[in-house]
């Protein structure tokens, strides 16, 4: 360690600096940033100003005083810090972050530094930065060699040196006096960048500052979003009025205040401010003093070792960071960082590293000693930071006498048990791979249901086999083995399982066995696969690849469920995907969603059971077509007998890899071919990868009526009718609004000075429901279409209604709705999920304008029990069919999804579209009484409403995992 816990008049370390370190809702971080600044002799403060208390730390270091303070929240950081201020005793003090270390030598050279110069404020040394990944650490150069001593008499100087090559100095070490005095000046309320900005300029302008020759801090890279959006150039730099203000106050602020620089008045002191912020500003233009540039990276490999680091092309030698002793303490951090994980990049690759383990330490029917060991060795590989991989293994390693292994192992496991003892279990089981895994268990049945339902399936027979054809088209046998595994491994028995493989076959088989190998060739596959078909003595057909596993219970589900289903023709299942880094995700499907399908076809049309006959019938599987085998003999499927016998099982029957969404040839052209079969020259494109949008090209161009409806100030509709009559592309339209009596004269006075005013046609509402007039106006509508658009939202696209009719004179669609944004454009309604929240909802609500959304659904076209009435498309014979828009339960709430509903139930499709952006807060209405009626009319759909998936969570954003429940097996049996 650099440096000597001491100074010159022999006060120890601990009567002269205190760590003031720094956490708010971040446990994990707050309890490792403890254990590294713990092992110093000097008062460490903690300020947490968490929600929650954070265990761990109070009292568990005798030189650590915890202080919880949720009364500051994240946005009281100013009065956090003048409080932690206000509680240091210690001549020096140094803030600290709970996500960065400042090297303990480093610490103690600038405290004896500063205790040798009274006249020198501030102290610290280079930064370098770091981040953290599941198996190694990235560490990048932040400072460059700048001016290392701020010696000038002159504030003046010290100040423009100071920022002409700018190195951040909150996390210096400081005298605590001038500290205090900073922050007792500093207005109330100063915002992050200018608390940041002041600070340096405070410092220099009453001190002399020293940068030593040394590594002081390692501090965590920024990654991601700041969660204040700010940033200290743009406050320096921008020129708007709003800016420009906050620059000039902020320099009339530190130009007030008693300093050492000497002859200038408070105008040339307010000037001189401006001037220092500007040298400031083309510092961080240059880039003279901060980079970002990567050095090296370090991975741990072994057990009784230090980690391997890899040094990138290019380093810098006249940083001090190159000596053994600072890589001995890169060591000693590296360790805490893998040994206590935090961190959203490292726990994101983490879980995929504890699910591959998790699967690993899984106990297997065939399992011997020799056996358990190897996967525990590799469950060891993939990371050696896991306590129970480490305890498991060298116990099992004991227990086979390769004692010396184990020796090595149970040392490991002391010094990571010294660390924490957190396993780091419940961090997975918090993680969606963990609670994916407990969901999946908690479906299992128990031994009582599973002989119920052996005695049941003896009184009932069998019920329906499954022909499992595996594609082993890379010749994987451990890939292969994974699969039938699971099968072994499941409740049920139910099946006949052919595998097709490039490869040698296994064994010497024939198709009346359960398990079947077929050699087969890429360009033989599909004949072979359909010749399988005509033989295989099975009900439902399913098609999967080598390294698929399946759940322990999907088919045993499927079977019992599909006993008693004549009408049926072919099943979606759920499904739980597994990333190239092995974290989990589930895609839980709704109810056959035409759209949907079309849309994103590699999330929607794998893993389908199909009745055998139906496949036959429908002439199998198409080697036209060999990357997309699924979609197309869906899409036939639909040709031959439309969207009638295609069902979705919520249960998922495999947990398989994450498809690629990527460029697919055969999707689009099976996508083309089965449209042109259904009388369309669509044209079909692809805004993202794996993605498709369908262009239908229809070639009528019906009149279109928008009709205003809702409450609104004049302001608002205003806006509302300007982006309708200017924005609108579409020629063939008219407007019909109502003639409010607040406004009725500002309207027509308006629509005076409009070119568009032609369009326009004012209707008496007399104080109508928003219903009856939607009615009275849809009556008097010339439209073969009808558009009801909210008076308070503004339509974005010039295209919106030519988007909207792309659906809605499809013969099948019955209404179409559109994406809405609020003025911050972030989503405010992206469809209606009934049960939502305890009523009608809208999911992913504030998500961010590019999201994509669960299952891309966010981004692609689809279907959805209900839109709103915001901006909603109808065929105006289909309203009056169904009766428009109910004036009595539903006069001024939900009327919108009643029609939408009762549209559902005469046949026709709801649909979605992100090709119409409407500018609207997407608030829904507070109506218990009519949210009442809703709830008794379409009681079904609320029970399960067709466009979701029962095991989603019906609160927050939606389309996140629900709680784990049971499958209700002896329900099944009935």
């Amino acid at each position: 360690m650099q440096g000597k816990y001491g100074s010159e008049h022999g006060l120890p370390l601990s009567e002269l600096l205190t760590v003031v370190l720094i956490t708010h809702n971040r446990p994990a971080f707050a309890r490792r940033a403890v254990k590294f600044y713990s092992t110093l002799p000097c008062r460490i403060l903690v300020l947490d100003s968490s929600t929650e208390v954070t265990e761990g730390i109070a009292g568990a270091y005798p030189n650590v005083e915890y202080r919880h303070l949720p009364q500051y929240g994240y946005w009281g950081i100013q009065a956090k810090l003048v409080h932690g201020v206000e509680q240091v005793s210690t001549p020096y003090m140094v803030f600290a972050a709970d996500d960065d270390f400042i090297v303990h030598g480093a610490l103690a050279d600038s405290v004896g530094f500063l205790e040798s110069n009274p006249d020198y404020g501030m102290c610290h040394g280079y930064c370098l930065m770091y981040l953290t990944l599941s198996n190694s650490v990235s560490y990048y150069r932040r400072d460059k060699k700048v001016c290392e001593d701020y010696s000038s008499e002159s504030a003046q100087e010290r100040i423009i040196d100071f920022m002409h090559q700018y190195i951040p100095p909150f996390y210096a070490v400081h005298r605590t006096a001038l500290l205090r005095d900073w922050y007792a000046a500093m207005p109330e309320g100063t915002i992050f960048q200018w608390q940041e900005i002041g600070h340096a300029y405070y410092m220099l302008a009453k001190a002399k500052a020293r940068i030593l020759p040394v590594p002081y801090v390692v501090r965590e890279i920024n990654y991601g979003e700041s969660e204040h959006n700010t940033e200290v150039f743009h406050s320096l730099t921008y020129t708007d009025a709003k800016s420009v203000a906050e620059r000039e106050a902020f320099a009339e602020f530190l130009a007030a205040q008693p300093t050492q620089i000497e002859g200038l008045d408070q105008a040339q002191r307010k000037a001189f401010a401006l001037e220092s912020f500007e040298a400031m500003a083309t510092s961080l233009r240059t880039g003279r003093a901060l980079t970002v540039e990567m050095l090296f990276d370090s991975t741990w490999v072994r057990v009784d070792g230090s980690p391997e680091r890899r040094f990138g092309p290019k380093q810098y030698m006249e940083m001090p960071y190159y000596n053994q002793a600072f890589f001995d303490q890169l060591t000693q951090m590296e360790f805490l960082l893998h040994a206590m994980p935090a961190g959203r990049v490292q726990l994101q690759g983490l879980e995929g590293v504890w699910s591959r383990q998790d699967a690993l330490l899984r106990a297997r029917n065939n399992d011997t000693p020799e056996s358990v060991v190897d996967r525990l060795w590799q469950a060891q590989e993939c990371n050696l930071f896991n306590r129970r991989v480490v305890k498991r293994l060298a116990g099992q390693l004991e227990s086979l006498g390769e004692e010396d292994e184990a020796r090595d192992l149970f040392a490991w496991a002391e010094r990571l048990d010294a660390v924490s003892s957190e396993d780091n279990r419940s961090t997975f089981e918090a993680m969606l791979s963990g609670r994916l895994l407990d969901w999946l268990q908690v479906r299992e049945p128990s031994a009582d249901e599973l002989e119920a339902i052996g005695a049941y399936q003896v009184a009932q027979g069998s019920g329906p086999v499954f022909g499992l054809l595996v594609l082993d088209l890379d010749n994987d046998i451990g890939k292969l083995q994974v699969t039938l595994d699971s099968l072994v491994e499941g409740h049920s028995k139910a099946f006949r399982i052919v595998v097709f493989t490039t490869g040698e076959p296994q064994a010497a088989t024939t198709l009346q066995n359960t398990l079947h190998f077929i050699r087969v060739t890429p360009g033989n596959l599909v004949d072979k696969l359909n010749q399988t078909l005509r033989q295989l003595p099975c009900d439902w057909v399913l098609l999967t690849e080598a390294g698929d596993e399946f759940t322990a219970s999907g088919l045993l589900r499927a079977g019992l469920e599909l006993r008693e289903a004549d009408g049926c023709r072919a099943v979606a299942t759920d499904e739980i995907q597994r990333d190239a880094n092995g974290a989990l995700t589930d895609v839980f499907r709704p109810d056959f969603n035409l759209d949907l399908l079309q849309s994103v076809p590699a999330l929607m049309a794998r893993h389908w059971l199909i009745r055998r006959e139906v496949l036959l019938e429908a002439g199998g599987y198409k080697a036209d077509f060999s990357k997309a085998l699924e979609f197309d003999l869906l899409l036939r499927l639909i040709e031959q007998g439309g969207m009638a016998g295609l069902a979705h099982l919520d249960e998922p029957l495999l947990i398989s890899s994450v498809p690629s969404l990527e460029e697919n040839a055969h999707e689009r052209l099976a996508l083309v071919r089965h449209l042109g079969t259904r009388g369309y020259k669509a044209q079909v494109s692809s805004q993202q990868p794996g993605s498709y949008f369908v262009d239908y090209r229809h070639t009528e161009r019906p009149l279109v009526s928008v009709i205003l409806h809702g409450q609104a100030d004049f302001a608002e509709l205003e806006r509302c009718l300007s982006a309708v009559l200017q924005k609108t592309r579409y020629l063939k339209y008219e407007v019909l609004v109502a003639d409010h009596p607040s406004y009725s004269e500002a309207l027509a006075t308006w629509l005076q000075a409009q070119p568009q005013a032609g369009k326009v046609s004012v209707l008496q509402s007399a104080g109508a429901s928003t219903s009856a007039f939607c009615n009275a106006a849809a009556r008097q509508a010339l439209g073969e279409y009808l558009v009801l658009l909210a008076q308070d939202s503004e339509v974005v696209n010039p295209n919106w209604i030519e988007s909207l009719l792309n659906q809605a004179l499809r013969p099948e669609v019955g209404v179409v709705g559109a994406k809405l944004y609020s003025r911050d454009t972030k989503i405010s309604q992206a469809g209606l999920i009934l049960g939502l929240n305890g009523g009608v909802g809208s999911p992913f609500v504030g998500e961010k304008t590019d999201a994509k959304g669960y299952m891309q659904r966010l981004a692609v076209e689809q279907n959805y029990s209900a839109v709103s009435s915001v901006c909603l498309m109808v065929r105006k014979a289909l309203f009056e069919a169904v009766g428009g828009l109910d004036e009595d339960d539903f006069a001024e709430a939900f009327a919108d999804v009643d029609l939408c509903l009762k549209i559902g139930q005469v046949g026709s499709l709801v649909s979605w579209t992100p090709q119409v952006q409407v500018f609207h807060p997407g608030l829904l209405p507070e109506a218990p009484q009519a949210l009442a009626a809703l709830r008794e009319r379409w009681a079904a759909n609320f029970q399960h409403d067709s466009a979701y998936n029962p095991h989603l969570s019906l609160t927050g954003k939606g389309f996140s995992l629900g709680s784990a429940g049971s499958v209700g097996w002896t329900q099944l049996l009935v």
